[in-house]
């Protein structure tokens, strides 16, 4: 067999955007998946154990991406999924008219794949006032789960 039998299509580590966790165990504050869609838990309640022996705890939390108020109730015992969240600092290099960010990190790498936000209302174009047409130095928190990614605050930087 020669070199040219084998083919790499994909150069991620095939690692899972969410990880297994007992319902019981996720606190106030903490992620989780609700209808396909990662959320920060903003408060729960667990009920007492009933008539078939699972305590349930209603976890109500907002969307990271929408700001949604979403709702689930799920038995204390029995597993769900929470969203595997990362947090950067980027600092803002150009925006485009059509609301395109382009950023670059310490290390001097580019991404050009994440858009001005649209929540809250109002937001992205505080960003692009802030950045006042490149002449201030910006920097931008983006945020990433399950294949999303969006800028959730910056910052100004005073040289």
């Amino acid at each position: 067999m020669s070199d040219d039998d084998y083919k790499i299509e994909t150069t991620d580590a095939g690692a899972s955007a969410t990880i297994p966790m007992e319902a019981g165990q996720i606190k106030k504050g903490g992620h989780i998946m609700i209808k396909g869609r990662p959320c920060k838990v903003i408060n729960i309640a667990v009920s007492k154990t009933g008539k078939h022996g699972h305590a349930k705890c209603n976890f109500t939390a907002t969307d990271i991406f929408t700001g949604k108020k979403l709702e689930d109730m799920v038995p204390g015992s029995h597993g769900t999924t929470v969203p595997i969240v990362t947090k950067n600092d980027w600092e803002i290099i150009d925006i485009a008219d059509d609301g395109e960010v382009t950023l670059m990190d310490e290390g001097g790498n580019q991404k050009v794949d994440v858009n001005l936000p649209s929540v809250p209302e109002g937001f992205g174009e505080e960003i692009r006032d802030a950045w006042d047409g490149g002449e201030n130095c910006i920097m931008g928190t983006v945020q990433a789960a399950v294949g999303e990614e969006a800028i959730i605050s910056f910052k100004k930087v005073i040289d």
